[in-house]
């Protein structure tokens, strides 16, 4: 049977988006899920994955044309899908012909097991479910995401909670229920019960390509490139949490996933994780062991001639490239800025990140850096000088509640802001690890749309590549940005409490604030550069 392949809605105001790259040519095997084809939009690159298992029958959407959303890509024949382990097909053959009920029923016996909306915070009592990743007579994986449900607070996938079929959905896609109410049914035994034949059948009638997956969640199916690792269970005698997915992705790339850090639900690690530390693993040095914390920097370095292009080159701009240039064009007719300009002394942020980095990356697996000291003294002001954190609506000033902060990253292809949402509540390690990951997933195009969106205030750092300070246009609907320029060391002349001077030397930062004089005044955005400059000349903070 053929599956459509649409152009995404990549977010709420996003209409359309370019094709950049295939990853598969027609006739390739595709599996559910591995990554189809990039796309490029205003707000975001990404990689969209395969709806379907089966073989890639048609491609309707060359590479660079634009497409709006729900608009037919590919096509996928999942009568032709080239999955499922050798000899499979044979081996199912002839239970295939049996009534789908019948099969079913013969993985969907046991106990039923009750699929309920989680509590995601002391302070969430309901939950929306966004997404379905499971219909109702498909197997299901312990451990695998189910559905996807978005909070107050945050979104994020639901997994199984048990192997079996899901024989039931009580809470529609849209529906907001309380946090403990019942939304599905899992009845049947889990997979690890079902003999191989059993679970093949009931798979292969209702989605052929899914068998292997199914098997691989056998623990005494024949091995396959979709089974853990057998190291990744020596331990304790347990299996990772995580999916099939990702099992098959850690046995292509020989890795362990004992060693991987998982993020999502219960620790669950999920393919960004898995994706996350091979490329990290790529780029660790020879001599250091694959598990070893890679640490990244707020921002990448610019080697030469990555930004500027071939001389004698005419190429057309990129599609983000023509909305950044859209985006700031706009933002300077739209904001009357103005621009004021701090030094600030990091003598004792410099010597406190000298003494305690080793210790910090031993604990934590991160590297220490600046950038987690100047946001937690930006939230410090925006707590301090609400207007800060607010947007211009009409003839209304709309002050937020919450503290996101966007951090900008430089990529080979543009420019990201991606979010760090309730900066004021993370503690300095959770905002290293927070950077961490958002820049991470920014260079490898992992970033879900909700993660570039809904900032309120945004940093940019261009003092990485040495610069003294700049002047930063807003980041709209915002009303103001800062700039951090290079820490460099200068004489300074020092006043002790007797009045007298003395000439040192000191670690010195020139901040520059951009706002918006629509709303901030120039008092304003002074006396929150000064909150900022004491927390940071100040800092007593625990790491």
């Amino acid at each position: 049977m053929p599956t459509d392949v649409v152009m995404p809605q990549m977010g709420e105001s996003i209409f359309e988006g370019t094709i950049t790259k295939w990853l598969k040519q027609p006739g390739d095997p595709v599996t559910r899920d591995e990554p189809l084809f990039e796309i490029s939009t205003d707000k975001v690159d990404a990689e969209i994955p395969a709806p379907a298992s089966g073989v890639l029958k048609e491609i309707r959407a060359a590479e660079g044309k634009t497409v709006q959303v729900n608009t037919v890509v590919a096509v996928i024949d999942e009568s032709g899908a080239a999955a499922a382990p050798n000899g499979a097909a044979k081996a199912v053959s002839a239970p295939v012909a049996a009534p789908a009920a019948a099969q079913a029923a013969a993985v969907a016996e046991g106990p039923a097991t009750d699929v309920v909306m989680p509590q995601m915070g002391e302070s969430i009592f309901e939950g929306t479910i966004t997404k379905w990743l499971k219909q109702v007579g498909d197997q299901v994986t312990r451990d695998e995401p189910l559905f996807e449900i978005s909070t107050d607070k945050v979104d994020a996938e639901i997994p199984a909670p048990v192997s079996g079929v899901l024989t039931e959905i009580k809470a529609e896609t849209g529906k907001t229920v309380q946090v403990n109410s019942v939304v599905a049914v899992i009845g049947g035994a889990a997979a690890g019960t079902a003999t191989p034949a059993v679970a093949a059948v009931a798979v292969t009638a209702e989605k052929p390509a899914v068998a292997s997956a199914a098997s691989s969640a056998t623990s005494s199916a024949t091995p396959s490139a979709t089974q853990v690792p057998a190291r990744a269970q020596e331990a304790s005698g347990e299996e990772v949490r995580t999916s099939p997915l990702v099992r098959k992705l850690a046995s292509e790339h020989n890795v362990d996933l004992r060693q991987v850090a998982g993020s999502g639900a219960g620790g669950r690690v999920t393919k960004d994780d898995i994706l996350a530390f091979v490329e990290r693993a790529k780029s660790a040095p020879a001599a250091a062991p694959v598990a070893a914390p890679v640490a990244e920097k707020a921002a990448p370095a610019a080697a030469p001639g990555k930004f500027a292009g071939i001389p004698g080159v005419v190429e057309p701009m990129s599609v983000m490239r023509k909305k950044i240039a859209e985006h700031m064009i706009a933002s300077r007719r739209t904001s009357a800025h103005v621009h004021t300009v701090f030094d600030v002394d990091m003598t004792r942020i410099v010597r406190l990140r000298e003494k305690n980095k080793n210790s910090f990356q031993k604990s934590t697996g991160l590297k220490l850096t600046y950038t987690p000291f100047f946001i937690h003294a930006v939230a410090r002001g925006l707590r301090a000088w609400p207007i800060m954190n607010s947007s211009v609506e009409g003839d209304n000033i709309h002050y937020k509640r919450d503290i996101n902060i966007g951090i900008a990253v430089a990529l080979d292809w543009g420019l990201l802001v991606p979010v760090i949402k309730h900066a004021d509540e993370l503690s300095f390690v959770g905002l290293q690890r927070a950077l961490n990951d958002l820049g991470e997933r920014a260079r490898s195009k992992k970033l879900k749309p909700d993660e570039v969106s809904g900032g309120t205030f945004t940093i940019t750092n261009p003092g990485i590549f040495g610069a003294s300070f700049g002047l930063p246009i807003i980041n709209q609907p915002q009303v103001a940005i800062l700039d951090l320029g290079a820490i460099v060391k200068k004489p300074m002349v020092l006043t002790d409490k007797d009045g007298n001077d003395t000439l040192a030397i000191r670690s010195m930062i020139t901040m520059a604030i951009g706002f918006d004089h629509r709303v901030v005044d120039g008092a304003v955005a002074d006396q929150f550069m000064m909150v900022v400059k004491t927390v940071l000349e100040n800092w007593s903070e625990a790491l």
